[in-house]
């Protein structure tokens, strides 16, 4: 029989009413392997509501009793890390070893939440007036939500919810229904550690569940991770409810080769920046553009490279690609690949018609290399999410910079050269949240925030780290007056000597 995965609301296991299920299928058979309840606008209600009562208490319990639970989650996450990537590699697709790469960047965060205590501290002038003090503290907001997407289903979660909880907030999590169950053993593992009943509660559906926490009363703050289309109108209609929304959205994220570059490196970085997990991430390289003559043979290295690439079932350890997510999208990746030539790219490498032995039902595609891509393709103007890497062709860095920021998308950004004057102009002049210096994927370590620019974020704060701690907490000033105690009232004696 099909298992079945539930909702966790209260620090339980609570089965869906709704009726409405949906499926949840292994990448790399095509086999459906899991259904997943959707929850109705009445369920989401219940589910917030239990936030709501949790907060009455958790919301005020001192720091040391937050951090006690985070330092034992932490250490349990630890120990379940190779479970917990083995559940993302059935329903996601990637291999393991990339499946634990996600949970090691997402006890990142879970560590620095156990340092909550730093960041929480608040600020105090004495003496601003006579006798009057001012001082400057940060309180939780209250229950948030959290919208996650498929591609990252232990990763995003962890960048959102122990940060929100250290702060003293409860949690209302929506992981993606495409592969549910890494966070429902993330909120396990939350209860093991001790954490209060209603503090983290998880919730799978559609839309409907969504529009029900987009619209909440109770909801005082929404994050979200996503295409750029869904995280409008998530930051559009939250807002409009009332709630404070940090809400990242899709990218279209550039390398800029200069001709001075050690072309190795760059076809290196460009291999597995633009192909690794499949190309199913939002800081994925899936535009390079090269300055001048190191184009062709930048181009001949990375389609060396990439012809080497062994793709297989994320189970098998010699795997170094896995599926894609759906067929669906598999298709609609394969599209881009096919219509590229007549809107005139040179196809180097077309991965479209890749089949894997002994899993031909599997959602498989190759990579594909696009050469000389023009700007108003659809290849380069969409974000495709899987594994092809459009190229294209500058003559000087200033066209190069001035293409890149033409984007609308301002995610991540990428400079390959060995010339440190070029580097520090390119990360002053470029308009994108994330600039890495020969680094490919600048994600920032978790005490650093993650954020685009543009069409790629949508509201005032970045996730995690210094914006997160801002985006989770509300700050308060406090004006203060004490009489001084040798005015105490008449036959009041506090052994101050009488001043007057």
């Amino acid at each position: 029989m099909t298992r079945t995965v539930h909702h966790w609301i209260g620090g339980k296991t609570v089965e869906g009413t709704s009726g409405i299920y949906g499926p949840v299928t292994d990448p790399a058979t095509g086999a459906v392997t899991t259904r997943v309840a959707f929850a109705s606008a009445e369920e989401v209600d219940a589910a917030v509501t239990t936030a709501r009562d949790a907060f009455a208490t958790w919301g005020l319990s001192s720091l040391s009793t937050r951090t006690a639970v985070l330092f034992r989650y932490r250490a349990l996450l630890d120990g379940h890390r190779d479970e917990i990537a083995a559940l993302i590699t059935a329903e996601h697709g990637k291999v393991h070893s990339d499946a634990l790469g996600e949970v090691a960047r997402g006890l990142e965060i879970v560590e620095l939440a156990c340092g909550i205590t730093t960041q929480l501290r608040g600020e105090l002038s004495t003496q601003v007036s006579g006798g009057v003090d001012v001082s400057s503290i940060r309180q939780p907001v209250g229950v948030v939500a959290g919208i996650t997407p498929f591609n990252f289903p232990a990763m995003v979660p962890m960048w959102m919810f122990p940060l929100a909880i250290a702060c003293g907030n409860t949690f209302v999590l929506k992981p993606s229904e495409k592969d549910p169950s890494a966070a429902v053993l993330l909120a396990e593992l939350a209860a093991a550690a001790g954490l209060p009943d209603g503090v983290l509660n998880v919730v799978h559906g559609d839309r409907t569940a969504v529009e029900a926490l987009l619209t909440h009363p109770d909801v005082a703050a929404v994050s979200f991770v996503g295409s750029t289309p869904i995280a409008r109108h998530i930051h559009a209609t939250a807002s409009a409810h009332g709630k404070r929304v940090q809400a990242l959205g899709g990218a279209k994220n550039h390398m800029l080769v200069l001709p001075d570059a050690d072309v190795d490196a760059a076809a290196d970085a460009a291999v597995s920046a633009a192909y690794g997990s499949a190309g199913e991430r939002c800081m994925a390289i899936s535009a390079v553009v090269a300055v001048g003559a190191i184009g062709d043979d930048l181009v001949a290295r990375i389609k060396d490279r990439a012809e080497r690439i062994t793709i297989g079932p994320g189970t098998d350890p010699a795997s170094e690609m896995g599926p894609l997510i759906t067929a669906a999208h598999r298709d609609k990746v394969a599209a881009y690949v096919t219509g590229a030539a007549a809107q005139g790219a040179e196809v180097v490498l077309d991965g479209t018609g890749l089949t894997v032995e002994g899993h031909e039902d599997g959602h498989w595609i190759g990579i594909s290399l696009l050469d000389r891509v023009a700007t108003d393709s659809d290849a380069y103007r969409d974000e495709i999410f899987g594994p092809v890497l459009c190229v294209l062709r500058v003559d000087t860095y200033e066209e190069g910079v001035a293409l890149m920021n033409a984007s609308p998308y301002g995610n991540g950004t990428a400079i390959f050269t060995r010339d440190g004057g070029a580097a520090r102009r390119f990360q002053l002049e470029i308009q994108a949240g994330m600039v890495g210096v020969n680094v490919p994927i600048p994600v920032p370590v978790g005490y650093h925030s993650f954020g685009g620019w543009k069409d790629s974020l949508f509201g005032d704060h970045h996730i995690y780290g210094t914006d997160g701690v801002r985006f989770y907490t509300r700050g308060k000033v406090i004006t203060t007056r004490w009489p001084d105690p040798a005015d105490a009232p008449s036959g009041v004696d506090l052994g101050f000597p009488r001043n007057h």
